[in-house]
């Protein structure tokens, strides 16, 4: 998987950044930045259960590993005393490994994963007019890929979201869409 995409990624290749982001709540406090835009240590507070100088110090950690950087002043809402943060990119890309930070990065990533599908069932699927039902939910699919088909298709997936991710004005009737997207190669005995 390339650590550059149409999606605007932030690469991480430094070990240290990606044992940084497996802290649960950077992790929250990264993806809250990328669906919300800028917010101070006290509005992220209670959307990643911490206190206001716990998200300030995990901000400042985030920053460290261009992650996160201040929000500009246009872009903030009230009171420019406060220390606002906005996220780098809209997300950020990593290459798997054996490397135990890449593995530590990934296992929090699937934790999280499953969270925001047991939450997604219990607390959005029951609202959801029948029209976004007939397309919401899971798939499983499984192919024999190599290694570069895998890596193609990856991409090909990335060029097709991109115009999604990077339009200013969703039409009317748009609403927030969580893609999660796990490709799992299996055993070779699998097959």
């Amino acid at each position: 998987m390339p650590l550059t995409n149409p999606l605007g990624d932030v690469p991480l290749t430094d070990p240290k950044a990606m044992r940084a982001l497996a802290h649960p709540v950077r992790l929250a406090i990264l993806s809250f930045l990328q669906r919300s835009g800028p917010a101070t240590a006290t509005v992220l507070a209670p959307h990643v259960q911490a206190t206001p100088s716990v998200v300030s110090w995990h901000l400042r950690h985030l920053a460290e590993f261009g992650l996160v950087t201040d929000a500009d002043p246009a872009d903030v809402p009230g009171d420019r005393r406060q220390r606002w943060w906005v996220s780098v990119g809209q997300g950020f890309r990593f290459e798997g490994s054996h490397d135990p930070a890449a593995e530590m990065l990934a296992d929090q990533m699937y934790a999280t994963a499953n969270t925001q599908v047991e939450a997604w069932m219990a607390e959005v699927r029951p609202t959801l007019p029948a029209e976004w039902l007939r397309h919401a939910g899971p798939s499983n699919t499984r192919v024999a890929l190599t290694a570069d088909e895998l890596a193609g298709l990856a991409d090909a997936i990335d060029t097709l979201l991109a115009p999604y991710v990077h339009r200013e004005t969703p039409p009317d009737g748009a609403r927030p869409v969580r893609i999660l997207r796990h490709y799992l190669p299996l055993e070779e005995e699998d097959r």
